[in-house]
């Protein structure tokens, strides 16, 4: 089934250069945008329905962020990740998301587990239609979730900057993704009901290396193949 790029909302006038940031990140968290596209900050502008400031001003802000790269300021794409980013990244996530899974399997309600639940049955129904796109949005949701149940809300700002990153890798994985991708979801669920934080911690791991391995042979075969042109 083909994927339709869902467009982007139009921002409130009150607070344009926060909410152009915050659209424009929920966009690359959740896949919105492929590696190595070109935004052009005009046509931003006109589908967010504002001026080209402040979708300016949020484009530095996500340049910052490593979220973006400007190698002119007409050429401002998704960035590509290198097999030495990623690893970086993967390792922040092992240590961070680990902790969230931990700390909220002490903190888990049945109603935290049903909603876990809805999600991951909702991924799986996306993934059976072909919608990526959408199965790699509440994949975001689930492992947000972790640090909600957990109540720590510092470690999700961290994460979601992570996450800027990560969201276009790991979109682009899901377009050719099957159930196997939810398993490890099913196995924390599990041990959350089970209030087992370590085996928590473990499961989120589990999803974060094997869910990412496609994704670094990927980002490694890209470079072995740069490599063998340059030379």
């Amino acid at each position: 089934m083909a994927e339709t790029a869902p467009r982007l909302a139009a921002l409130d006038r009150d607070t344009l250069g926060d909410s152009a940031y915050q659209t424009l990140s929920d966009a690359l968290i959740k896949g919105r945008f492929q590696p190595d596209d070109r935004l052009r900050i005009r046509d931003l502008a006109a589908e967010l329905g504002t001026s080209v400031t402040p979708v300016r001003d949020a484009v530095l802000r996500l340049v910052q962020d490593r979220a973006l790269v400007m190698r002119s300021p007409r050429d401002i794409r998704v960035p590509i990740l290198s097999s030495a980013d990623y690893l970086e990244i993967r390792t922040i996530r092992l240590n961070l998301e680990g902790l969230a899974a931990e700390k909220a399997a002490d903190a888990v309600t049945s109603a935290h587990i049903a909603e876990l639940e809805r999600i991951t049955a909702e991924k799986e129904r996306a993934l059976l239609a072909g919608d990526g796109a959408y199965a790699t949005e509440l994949n975001q949701v689930f492992h947000f979730a972790l640090t909600d149940i957990a109540g720590m809300p510092v470690l999700k700002s961290v994460l979601q900057r992570l996450w800027l990153q990560m969201g276009p890798l790991i979109a682009e994985m899901y377009r050719t993704s099957g159930l196997e991708v939810v398993e490890h979801h099913h196995i924390l669920i599990q041990a959350l009901i089970d209030r087992d934080g370590q085996a928590a911690a473990a499961a989120i791991r589990s999803d974060i290396l094997e869910r990412g391995a496609p994704i670094l042979e990927r980002i490694r075969r890209a470079e072995r193949e740069a490599a063998a042109g340059a030379g």
